[in-house]
């Protein structure tokens, strides 16, 4: 499968078959968390981010992720926050990971929207 913006849920199942075509057990991702917005499939996060990019999203609202999929439904171990585009110190991020716990939770409810079983 390719990079792609996800219109309609994607199963668990759709999201197994990304991670076996490029990584065996994880699937990088990009939230955009003001539209809700996501973008699967990517080589780099930084591919699915200027893909959203394209789409109108915002630098500044996009925060990439890795999905695991053996692990869903323990959202602890199902999203990894790390990704170098997660790198911000000008927006008070200075990690790969995602520091606000708000923002963390809006990518997670978008993920529990976006990712069905």
């Amino acid at each position: 499968m390719p990079l792609q913006i996800v219109e309609t849920p994607i199963t668990l199942a759709e999201l197994a078959v990304l991670a076996s075509e490029r990584f065996g057990d994880l699937v990088k991702a990009v939230i955009d968390v003001e539209n809700g917005s996501m973008a699967v499939g990517c080589e780099l996060h930084v591919d699915a981010e200027q893909l959203l990019l394209q789409k109108g999203s915002r630098q500044q609202d996009l925060w990439g992720i890795n999905l695991y999929p053996d692990a869903f439904g323990d959202d602890e171990r199902f999203i990894e926050f790390d990704s170098m585009i997660n790198l911000r110190p000008g927006q008070g991020n200075r990690s790969r990971g995602v520091e606000d716990p708000g923002t963390r939770q809006k990518i997670i409810d978008i993920v529990r929207k976006k990712v069905i079983h």
